[in-house]
């Protein structure tokens, strides 16, 4: 039978642990557990920052590359994100079959080279082109490190340790903006896309001297169309798999729709242009401390108490959000409070929708992990950029298009889970691949 690589997960609350457990850990693969957490969050980052860290460069590319049309600007932010989608398909079997190590170094090279590309783009459709080839380089952080974890654990611990990453991982998102503001007051725009060239060769380069492989050689899957049909179809039949993928797919789709809308929300509707990386980093920064407290309470709570509880609060938070804006009290104080509150809610909802997709897909957790991110990436893309292109000078298109998306999301959960909300699930185990 498999066991685990990480024999011991640190309590979370606690600190503490053994100078034995220690040893055990550090022996078992290499590495001490909190470098571990920190890998994770590095290859997190790399999409967090392709995705955030150039949202206060969008009207100087505009300006520059001569997009006629404010809301087109968004597309450098939706053309990445619809790469990304994509693309996962294809790494969950090279991940299956090669191993986690080779598929992510080699995507990880491909990031830093097109990011490199966009950073000398002479036109807005060469800047495009670039994008989209970065997307579907970092499409491999997402589903690897998601592969990486589920090879490891399972169940309430592994939304226990894939909050701790997310954790470390919402530091970069949040001092992104700020970090990309900072780059244009001494650069230009295409400073930030040789700084994201940089920093994933630097990730390769930890990565590849730390990192152990953690698929073990056993569970690795030949590469077929017949095993692809099987892996894919044991995801999207499976109703706690495709359910919570859906779920997750909705929420992010709320989350995209502000990184879409949310710097002209700032600079035009509340006509306070140098606040934006502020704001941004005020909202964001509430999902680590949910993240970072969903860490401490999920073993002890369960995944479907956390986030079910989660899900309602957002909806309630978004409907009074609705009220604010129609009736014409909303100020720039009051909307990044109010998205803090939203973003809050998703830092508990999102890493345990997660862990939930991924109950019983451990013996094709790559494909999965590919699959699952297609269809999450392709619907939260679908809505942010419906959220995005509806901006009208002000966040009435923003608050009513999340909260509609939870709410679609609690009826696809009411369905997973036959109307019985904050109940706990144990999978059986799963088959040996």
């Amino acid at each position: 039978m498999f066991r685990s690589p990480f024999p011991c997960l640190l309590d979370p609350r606690k600190i503490v642990v053994t100078q034995a457990a220690v040893e055990e850990i550090k022996t078992a693969h290499g590495l001490y557990f909190f470098e571990f957490v920190a890998i994770i969050a590095g290859l997190m980052a790399v999409n967090a920052l392709g995705t955030d860290m150039m949202l206060p460069a969008l009207p100087r590319i505009g300006s520059d590359l001569h997009v006629a049309t404010a809301n087109h600007q968004q597309w450098v932010i939706s053309i990445y994100l619809g790469a990304f989608g994509v693309a996962q398909l294809f790494y969950g079997p090279l991940a299956d079959r090669f191993g986690r190590r080779p598929v992510m170094l080699f995507s990880l090279a491909l990031y830093a080279a097109t990011s490199f590309l966009a950073a000398f783009a002479s036109s807005f459709e060469m800047l495009l082109v670039a994008r989209g080839l970065q997307g579907g380089a970092a499409a491999s952080c997402r589903v690897l490190t998601i592969s990486i974890i589920r090879d490891c654990y399972v169940g309430r611990r592994m939304a226990s340790v894939s909050s701790l990453a997310f954790t470390v991982f919402l530091m970069v998102p949040i001092l992104a903006p700020l970090l990309g503001q900072i780059t244009l007051l001494v650069g230009t725009w295409h400073w930030i896309f040789s700084f994201l060239g940089i920093y994933s060769l630097g990730i390769a380069i930890w990565t590849g001297r730390r990192l152990p492989e953690t698929l073990q050689p056993h569970l690795r899957r030949a590469i077929s169309l017949t095993s692809i049909r099987r892996a894919a179809w044991s995801t999207f039949t499976n109703r706690w798999s495709i359910g919570y993928t859906m779920a997750s797919g909705c929420m992010y789709g709320g989350l995209i729709g502000f990184l879409s809308s949310g710097e002209q929300i700032v600079r035009d509707g509340f006509g306070a242009p140098g606040m934006f990386a502020i704001s941004f980093a005020a909202a964001a920064g509430t999902m680590a401390v949910a993240a970072l407290t969903n860490a401490r309470i999920v073993e002890r709570c369960g995944t479907r108490m956390v986030s079910h509880t989660a899900l309602i609060a957002m909806i309630m938070v978004g409907t009074v959000r609705c009220a604010i804006v129609l009736t014409g009290h909303e100020t720039l104080l009051v909307f990044v409070i109010m998205q803090g509150l939203t973003m809050f809610c998703f830092g508990f909802a999102g890493p345990n929708f997660g862990a939930m997709a991924m109950e019983e897909m451990g013996h094709i957790a790559g494909t999965a992990s590919a699959c699952q991110g297609f269809i999450s990436s392709m619907i939260g893309s679908l809505i942010g950029l419906i959220i995005g292109q509806s901006y009208v000078q002000n966040s009435f298109p923003l608050a009513l298009g999340v909260t509609l998306a939870a709410v679609t999301a609690l009826l696809i959960i009411l369905v997973v889970e036959r109307g019985r909300l904050m109940q706990p699930h144990f999978p059986p185990p799963a088959p040996v691949a």
